[in-house]
């Protein structure tokens, strides 16, 4: 069920123009600098800018068109928003029967939806005594319980401190490996990106500057966020092994292995892991005279200028997309190009997710 967009909106000192097609499953990250559009956009697709042009369809059903406009309440789309927006004067199982009694049909349980956000042991609760993790988790059981097609979420973490982000995280993997709906997801944190979304669209001023797998977004060396102090590449891989001699865990990937410090993982489990481009050098040889254990071929696919010191290269190991930021200078000696065969050295490996 995929979802394809085709929106224009004239304001006075804004313009959305957005012609692109979400993806049947997974999340899909919508990123950009304040402004650009991304929450104007979900407003959109939920009906709640009635001004919007274009058209809409979801699946096979058109939502909106010059002759259709399927009015906000009767879309099957569940919001989440920064803020829970969850009624005072309700307990949290009140919230969520709520929700229930309003859905047009039923996809997912009142049981699985509070399984799914651990939130049994809250349900008697008044919301005005929630953490704020523990109301985000109620706002999104009861975007659940709408029994959506699909799930808007609009940062959901951003209002949070880094305990509340720490709670509602793992909830959030969990729906992505639970459920087969989509779910666009607005963010500006490369962290919360790369730990959680299948694929990117990167907004600019009302436009789609770009969009894809998310591996391939994050390394474009034309897009913002390859260029920023934590530029990031993503690995999946599949823990192979556990040295117990020296406490790491070996994850094998397309590309090669990598050792990492020893991590409760079952051994053939699927990870992803972060490698930053700060965190890569380059060299032409192995060295066996060296402190660093992850050693991975890889080829030059792009050189880019960062700034007068620096430049990035976009690397491939065997089908994996890496990210190096080293100097000019280094850059110039190793005589780094596009088809050059090296090795890329990598200083530190961040496990983020666990499947």
């Amino acid at each position: 069920m995929s979802i394809e967009v085709n929106f224009q909106l004239k304001r006075r000192n804004f313009s959305l123009k957005v012609k692109t097609v979400f993806p049947e499953s997974g999340i899909t990250a919508l990123v950009g600098p304040s402004g650009c559009g991304k929450t104007t956009l979900l407003r959109c697709i939920a009906g709640l800018e009635p001004s919007v042009q274009g058209s809409l369809q979801v699946g096979d059903t058109v939502w909106q068109n010059q002759r259709i406009f399927m009015p906000p309440h009767k879309r099957p789309i569940g919001y989440v928003f920064q803020g829970a927006a969850l009624f005072p004067h309700l307990s949290v199982y009140g919230n969520l029967n709520f929700a229930l009694k309003r859905a047009s049909e039923q996809r997912i349980s009142f049981d699985e939806a509070v399984s799914l956000t651990g939130i049994s042991h809250l349900l008697e609760r008044r919301t005005t005594n929630l953490s704020g993790g523990e109301r985000q988790r109620v706002a999104l059981a009861r975007a659940l319980l709408s029994s959506p097609k699909f799930l808007l979420m609009d940062e959901p973490l951003a209002a949070l401190d880094r305990e509340g982000k720490a709670q509602l995280l793992p909830y959030i993997e969990k729906l992505h490996e639970t459920l087969s709906i989509p779910i666009l997801y607005v963010s500006h944190s490369i962290e919360e990106i790369a730990q959680l979304a299948d694929q990117m669209v990167q907004l600019s001023n009302g436009h789609v500057q770009g969009s894809g797998a998310i591996s391939e977004m994050l390394t474009n060396l034309s897009l913002p966020f390859a260029r920023t102090d934590n530029a990031v590449a993503i690995i999946k891989a599949v823990v192979v092994e556990h040295d117990e001699k020296f406490h790491l865990t070996c994850l094998r990937f397309d590309g090669g292995q990598i050792l990492l410090p020893r991590e409760d993982l079952k051994i053939g489990n699927s990870v992803r892991v972060a490698v930053h481009a700060r965190d890569i050098s380059l060299v032409w040889q192995i060295s066996e005279h060296t402190s660093i254990l992850n050693v991975i071929p890889v080829i030059v696919k792009e050189v880019s200028p960062l700034n007068k010191a620096q430049v990035l290269v976009r690397l491939m190991a065997a089908n994996t997309l890496l990210l190096a930021r080293i100097t000019q200078k280094s850059a110039a000696l190793l005589e780094v190009k596009p088809g050059a065969a090296l090795y890329a050295q990598v200083k530190s490996v961040s496990l983020i997710d666990c499947l």
